[in-house]
Order: C-alpha cells, then sequence, then structure tokens
C-alpha cells in the first residue's frame, strides 16, 4: 500500500441475533460511534418497556405493521402510534419506549452506539437488567 494510504476493511458484516420476539439483524460492526439493526417482530410479539440514558434511536417501518408505545412529553403517559411505512419516528434520552408488532414486521433502526444503560421497565418475557 502507498504510504500515507489508509487501511481499510471492505469485508461485509452481518450478526443475526435470536430473540423471543423475533430477531434483529446488525450490520454495523461493534466500535462504530453509530448502530443499524433490522428489527423482525413477530405478529402480536413486543418487545420490552424500556429507556436509555445515552442512546438515541430512529427507526423506519419497511414490511408489515407495527406500532410504538411511548412516553408523552406532556404528561407522562404512554401513547400507542401505529408506524406508517415510508416514515421515520425518533425516541429521545430517557423516554419510555417498546416497539410492538400488529402483524409480522421489519423495522430498521439507526442509533447512536450500543452506549450507557438501558433500563427494562417491563418485559413479556421475564428477562431482567
Amino acid at each position: 500500500m502507498p504510504e500515507g494510504t489508509a487501511s481499510f476493511d471492505t469485508s461485509p458484516y452481518v450478526r443475526r441475533i435470536e430473540k423471543p420476539w423475533g430477531w434483529e439483524v446488525h450490520w454495523v460492526p461493534d466500535g462504530k460511534p453509530y448502530m443499524g439493526k433490522i428489527i423482525h417482530i413477530k405478529a402480536g410479539a413486543r418487545l420490552s418497556l424500556q429507556k436509555h440514558d445515552q442512546k438515541l434511536e430512529s427507526w423506519f417501518l419497511i414490511s408489515g405493521r407495527a406500532k410504538v408505545i411511548w412516553e408523552s412529553e406532556e404528561n407522562g403517559e404512554l401513547l400507542e402510534t401505529e408506524l406508517e411505512v415510508g416514515k421515520g419516528y425518533s425516541c429521545y434520552v430517557d423516554q419510555r419506549h417498546r416497539l410492538a408488532g400488529i402483524t409480522d414486521c421489519d423495522i430498521v433502526e439507526v442509533s447512536t452506539p450500543e452506549s450507557g444503560t438501558t433500563y427494562r421497565l417491563e418485559d413479556d418475557y421475564a428477562r431482567q437488567g
């Protein structure tokens, strides 16, 4: 490699993670300043109700029907919003939220890295943490 040329890793990357509600496919390697994943949620299944003390997340529904249950800024109550295909939705630091599949669905999630603490407040599968 010529002097002054950076070393580039052009290898493809993917990691599938099985979850009780479906699965995730991460396409960004650990250590990057961002994360990208596809979240597949089975019909009627929900992720845990959670909040993050540092992490920001945005979602984009690509197939099926899904909703986000999230905290209202106005009064702190949990609201349900059905996601629309072709539109983006964003969650903020310390905002309680959970995704749910109305039908089998696929959602693209982009976020800041897996940093800080994720607080799992409720979970349909009795997972701790």
